[in-house]
């Protein structure tokens, strides 16, 4: 029996090392500031064998989430205004809202579902999340799917 390909979102802080390396040298070979695997591989520390290992199970989610859509779940709390913020950080990004799911504030705080769909001309989905995060009363942004 095949087995099933599983997919995960991590934040950075949680992928190795080498595979951060082999991001890093995926986007030295495309954006052409190194013309060959083993420049690429001396350059950011890794051998050629782990890049070639991984190079095509990782990739920046930004970078395969374009022309996608995605799913986020944001804990926000209850206060006047802060969808909105929300929203209008979606829409400064580009993105389109496709669905959109409150749920009642239990002790002030809510769960927000995001549908997006992320166009090709979108820009980065990371900076878009980030930009989420950082607002006050925010406690959480989770990409479920994508």
């Amino acid at each position: 029996m095949e087995e099933k390909t599983r997919y995960y979102v991590l934040k950075e802080k949680a992928v190795p090392e080498v595979l951060l390396k082999v991001v890093k040298a995926k986007h030295l070979l495309d954006s052409g500031k190194c013309s060959s695997v083993q420049e690429v591989t001396d350059k950011v520390g890794i051998s050629r064998s782990s890049f070639y290992k991984y190079k095509d199970d990782i990739s920046r989610f930004h970078e395969s989430a374009k022309g996608k859509t995605i799913t986020m779940v944001i804990q926000l709390d209850d206060e006047p205004g802060l969808l909105s913020l929300v929203l209008s950080i979606v829409a400064k990004h580009h993105a389109n809202i496709l669905t959109i799911h409150q749920s009642i504030p239990v002790h002030g705080v809510a769960s927000l579902t995001l549908s997006i769909d992320v166009f090709p001309k979108a820009t980065d989905v990371t900076a878009m999340v980030n930009a989420i995060e950082s607002e006050g009363g925010i406690h959480y942004v989770k990409i479920l799917s994508k």
